[in-house]
């Protein structure tokens, strides 16, 4: 019913930049609050950052002031534009969102697949 495609993520050298992007496709009435979370080998899925659907964002302490999400309501679309990236932040990157599908009463969340992002030199 509802896709969330993320893609932009590689490997990049550190204090290098990524941009992520994370479509949203299918039967959507409305999509409410979108986030990024990250997951590397042997940790578990945490919070990068979210946003509300009138653009209110919260980030996580490491990524705050160098990671900026943003959101295309028009396109259903969300983003993270990450700079300054740190080999601790290579990771599995996931999409998130909460969404109420055409017809229905109520929201569920949904998820990406995830994209790699890989900072190493």
């Amino acid at each position: 019913q509802v896709q969330l495609v993320e893609s932009g993520g590689g490997l990049v050298q550190p204090g290098g930049s990524l941009r992520l992007s994370c479509a949203a496709s299918g039967s959507i009435f409305r999509i409410y609050g979108m986030g990024w979370y990250r997951q590397a080998p042997g940790q578990q899925r945490e919070l990068v950052a979210r946003i509300t659907t009138s653009g209110t964002t919260n980030y996580a302490n490491p990524v705050k002031g160098r990671f900026t999400i943003s959101r295309d309501n028009a396109k259903n679309t969300l983003y993270l534009q990450m700079n300054g990236l740190k080999p601790e932040d290579t990771a599995v990157y996931y999409c998130n969102g909460d969404v109420q599908v055409q017809g229905g009463s109520y929201r569920a969340a949904y998820w990406g697949q995830g994209t790699q992002v890989t900072v190493s030199s």
